[in-house]
């Protein structure tokens, strides 16, 4: 197989974050996708063992190393998911105006009483209360509680299963969005050195300032995606944003907890905050679904992946597609095609999107020079831009401007580079000469000579600091590549 080039006219500057599981979790698939469009592996920690973790991750980090690239993993903290108990005969088909009730334990043998694996499920429901099975399609209304048992009333019907989900929207609950799984979980994820950790069902930004005190307490830099899956989430949406490291539009259990005919319209909202923030954004769930089953998507699906780019989102993310399906990397040579054939219309216009950003995460003078060095590339018609950068935060703030020039990302932090996997139109660049701007760029002049995304005369701008203003990008080179 041929290893990927540092750039691609295929590649896309959307990132793809595939999802692994069965269907990919073996080196050579792992390769396969990464070569066809994959940017950041995500690690779905509602599965699996410990020892599977430990061997994805070992794996996702030999398959980056052999395709000669630069990959990030996702730890997808699972969160207090509510679940059925087990139902009679494993499943329990519901009709209009049925009355099932909720009663203590996890199993249930009366096809007319249901369990929870949330003890205090029936403490915390009033009359009122709505109450959605199988990721919404079934529909009950609590009539009364009483005795320790929640009475409910059928109004959407369907077929449920044992150990689906429940979701409760608007219910006032006491559960944390931390649970003991997902702490024990963060703690490796520390230790493991994964790029990000991505916290489910969050409600307030306290939530996401608890993890991120976690993983710097067990070392770990990881940025902190928060998932917008509740109707709190979204009435505090600018506060968790900010203190977030990224945020995750979780389209399944959001499209539950709120109105469905509601979810396009927040979704675009949820994408105008992270804007405005400077904040990544993954576009989540039922991205090409039918690609489970199917070798192809559905007309719908390909606009839904377009639209979510042309609203701005940083990344598009394959859940059931890459994990459990039977075309994975098919799946992921479509979502590339898509983002790329989109990215061709909308780079025509790189700004007409975007909102005023709010005061930059970086210096002041680093965002006045990025801003300088983007006019001067469009001037001069470079082929590249270059940050040179620490964290990353300067990468990021370049990213939002969504430049049709190609950027690159030089760090002598290997973190750092992981980071970027998730910034838009970020491509990271490993092995980078940081000792010396002369160095850094005939590294650079050399390796796209050699890979063929440069010709003799091409222009380079570079940004990066001169060490006279701390912690700030005060410095625009421009190089033309020679012999």
């Amino acid at each position: 197989m041929n290893q990927p080039k540092l750039i691609g006219q295929n590649r896309a500057r959307t990132k793809t974050v595939a999802t692994v599981g069965p269907a990919c979790g073996n080196i050579d698939a792992l390769v396969e996708l990464i070569v066809a469009g994959v940017d950041v592996f995500r690690i779905n920690m509602a599965h699996g063992t410990r020892q599977d973790h430990d061997q994805m991750v070992a794996l996702i980090r030999e398959a980056s190393k052999r395709c000669g690239s630069i990959t990030g993993i996702l730890v997808d903290l699972a969160g207090p998911k509510f679940r059925l108990g087990e139902l009679p005969n494993g499943e329990i088909d519901c009709h209009i105006d049925d009355v099932l009730t909720f009663v203590p334990g996890t199993k249930s043998d009366d096809p007319s009483q249901l369990t929870c694996n949330y003890p205090k499920l029936v403490d915390e429901l009033s009359a009122g209360d709505n109450v959605m099975l199988a990721d919404g399609t079934v529909g009950l209304t609590v009539e009364s509680v009483e005795n320790g048992e929640a009475k409910c009333r059928v109004f959407d019907s369907g077929l449920i299963r044992s150990r689906q989900g429940i979701n409760l929207p608007g219910v006032a609950l006491s559960v944390p969005a931390l649970t003991e799984a997902d702490l024990v979980n963060a703690e490796w994820a520390a230790a493991t050195g994964v790029d990000f950790v991505s916290l489910s069902f969050v409600r307030t930004p306290k939530e996401i300032n608890t993890l991120i005190g976690l993983l710097h307490k067990h070392g770990s830099d990881a940025l902190v995606i928060a998932k917008i899956e509740k109707r709190e989430a979204l009435e505090c949406l600018d506060e968790i944003v900010q203190v977030s490291g990224g945020v995750m539009v979780a389209r399944g259990d959001l499209g539950v907890e709120i109105d469905v005919a509601e979810m396009p319209m927040e979704q675009k909202r949820i994408i105008r905050a992270c804007t405005r923030w400077q904040k990544p954004v993954i576009v989540a769930t039922q991205m090409l679904d039918s690609m489970q089953q199917s070798s192809r998507p559905t007309r719908a699906e390909a606009t839904d992946v377009a639209n979510a780019i042309i609203d701005g989102a940083d990344a598009c993310m394959l859940s059931g597609e890459t994990a459990i399906g039977n075309y994975p990397l098919e799946a992921v040579k479509m979502m590339n095609r898509i983002m790329v054939a989109t990215e061709s219309v909308v780079l025509e216009e790189p700004h007409a999107h975007l909102e005023q950003m709010t005061d930059s995460v970086v210096h002041q003078i680093s965002r006045a020079v990025i801003s300088g060095a983007a006019h001067i590339s469009h001037h001069l018609d470079a082929r590249l831009i270059v940050i040179a950068t620490r964290s990353g935060a300067t990468a990021l703030v370049q990213s939002k401007h969504r430049s049709p020039i190609r950027t690159l990302c030089a760090s002598h932090r290997e973190d750092t580079l992981r980071r970027v996997t998730l910034f838009w139109g970020i491509i990271p660049v490993a092995n980078a000469p940081m000792e010396s701007g002369p160095q850094l760029r005939t590294f650079l002049s050399e390796k796209g000579l050699r890979e063929g995304w440069l010709e003799i005369g091409d222009r380079i701008v570079f940004v990066t600091g001169s060490e006279v203003v701390p912690q700030a990008h005060n410095l625009v080179v421009v190089h033309e590549v020679e012999e």
